[in-house]
Formats: C-alpha cells, structure tokens, sequence
C-alpha cells in the first residue's frame, strides 16, 4: 500500500517530469534535466523550507529572553507560562521547523531515488501523454557522463554542502558553562553538519554516480541563496517588534 502510494505520488511524477524535460531539452542532456528539475523541486519547496529557516532563526534571536526566563527563579509551570506567552508574542513556534522539515523529506528523497535508481524512462511508468525521450546524453555539457561516478563533481557536491550548513542559522549558545543537553546537541549537530557531513556527501554522490553528484550541487546552491535570501531581510526586527 505505502509502496504504491510512494510511486503513484511521488516518485513516477518526478520521472515523468525528467522524461518531459529530457524530451524538450535541445540535445536530451540529462544534466541540464536534472539541474532543471532539482530548481523546480526546490522552488516548490520554498515556502516550507523558507519558514523552517525562519523559526530556526527567531528562536536563535529568542535565546537571550529564554535564558532570562530561565534564570529568572520562578517555578517551572511560571517558567513555561513566561515561555509560551513569548512564542505567542512574536509569533514562533519551536516545533513548526521540525514538522516543515518533515514534510519536505519525502519529497526531497523520490528526487534522490529517481537519480538514485538511474535514468530509466521505462514505458509501464511513462505517462500515455509524455512522449518518452528518444535521445538521452549522459554527457553534462558534453564533458561529464552522468552516468558514471565523477571525482570532481562528488568533491563539489562535498564542497557546497560545506557552505550550505555555513550559512544555515546557527544554534542559540549553550546557557552558563556547559548548557542544557538539548543545546549542547544542537551545537553538536551543527558542528557534524559542517564538517563532517560534506564528506559523507561527497563519498555518497562519488559511490552512485555524476547524476547524484550533480542533483546535490544543485540542491546546496539553492539552499544557500535561500538562507542568504532570508538571513537579509534581518529578522532580528521581529523580535524587537
């Protein structure tokens, strides 16, 4: 059952939508297809990750007032009261990262497994109103096959990823010397994120393949115009609203 609402939903649009690309793109080149679909796919995505980054961002800028509330003596039912009434006042909520969040991987990951299964535009999933695409180049620019692993496109993706948790907003600092556990693990998080994830990607994306590589560069950049997008419009105003 789920597995065929993962195909009905998910993961045959998104090949649809790479055959229909591939079939219009001068040439067929798949790494244009996939650098295409990948924004689209994104751009989609946008309002949901653009709010995550957001609520990530005010409960950073929030921290100071949360330590105040903290340190404040007061019982923990008056601390929680105090806490609420702040949420409400500048409108966050320090769940509703999580949640956009999960309601993005689904997605993000039928993209992943589309190039992650090969280019493969079988007829018995191939809409009757797609025309499937006749000549397909593996050869990005006429330079990279996609289909085979590249150093240099896995070194990128590994690369962006690097700037791409550098520019993501940066977890609240811990409370007195050693902090809360949930602040220490935030920092930790943040710390495996930016130097220790973009190997893990750039091994994956060398593993499968160029297309995967190439999916990933794609993905980091748009994610790090759009933190630079939002960290400009300085959201420290709201809090100061």
């Amino acid at each position: 059952m789920l597995h065929q609402i993962w195909d009905i939903a998910l993961y045959k649009p998104l090949v649809n939508a790479l055959a229909f690309l591939v079939s219009i793109i001068p040439g067929g080149d798949i790494g244009i297809a996939v650098i295409i679909l990948t924004l689209l796919v994104k751009t989609v995505l946008f309002p949901f990750s653009q709010r995550s980054i957001e609520s990530q961002a005010k409960m950073n800028l929030l921290s100071p007032e949360l330590k105040k509330i903290k340190a404040s003596g007061a019982s923990k039912e008056e601390q929680a009261k105090l806490t609420m009434e702040l949420y409400k006042k500048h409108k966050t909520n320090p769940f509703s990262g999580c949640l956009l969040v999960l309601l993005q991987i689904p997605i993000i990951f039928a993209l992943y497994y589309v190039f992650y299964k090969g280019i493969n535009f079988d007829s018995s999933i191939i809409y009757s109103f797609i025309n499937a695409p006749v000549d397909i180049n593996m050869n990005f620019l006429g330079i990279i096959d996609l289909g085979q692993k590249s150093l240099f496109l896995a070194i990128l993706a590994g690369v962006s990823q690097f700037f791409q948790a550098h520019y993501m907003p940066k977890p609240a600092q811990p409370t007195g010397k050693n902090g809360s556990f949930a602040e220490s693990f935030s920092k930790s998080m943040n710390m495996q994120m930016k130097y220790l994830f973009p190997f893990i990607v750039a091994f994956i994306a060398y593993s499968i393949s160029g297309a995967i590589a190439l999916y990933w560069i794609t993905s980091n950049i748009f994610a790090i115009g759009q933190q630079i997008y939002i960290k400009k419009k300085k959201l420290s105003v709201v809090v100061h609203d």
